[in-house]
């Protein structure tokens, strides 16, 4: 069974910096052939993509809205990938999830992709 927990969130003011961690486990489970993406979903609103890594590493890709603010990385030897967030906004308040897909190529920002969720951390920027 597939287990990812995220961590890292907080309260923070605009323009900090957060660093979420999503630590997977399992028998047998590594991100180096999952693809790992981060999602959020902020009250009365939809979850959206925030960033995701494929699962060799070769790519990332991020929403327009985090463009240049946040680096997605990932550490195969902890089976860890991670979300630098920098000059964060009031708007960026959501919970955040990670997701696996495995060996995911295509597609890697639409959630409808992904397999196993983390069940969120909480991440509030106060203006």
């Amino acid at each position: 069974q597939v287990q990812l927990v995220e961590s890292g969130g907080g309260l923070v003011q605009a323009g900090g910096s957060l660093r979420l961690a999503c630590a997977a486990s399992g028998r047998s489970f590594s991100i180096s052939t999952y693809t790992v993406g981060w999602f959020r979903q902020a009250p009365g609103k939809e979850r959206e993509s925030v960033a995701a890594i494929s699962w060799n590493g070769g790519s990332a890709a991020y929403a327009d809205s985090v463009k240049g603010r946040v680096t997605i990385s990932k550490d195969n030897a902890k089976n860890t990938v991670y979300l630098q967030m920098n000059s964060l906004k009031p708007e960026d308040t959501a919970v955040y999830y990670c997701a696996a897909g495995l060996l995911l190529s295509r597609n890697i920002m639409s959630r409808s992709e992904y397999n196993y969720w983390g069940q969120g951390t909480q991440v509030t920027v106060s203006s």
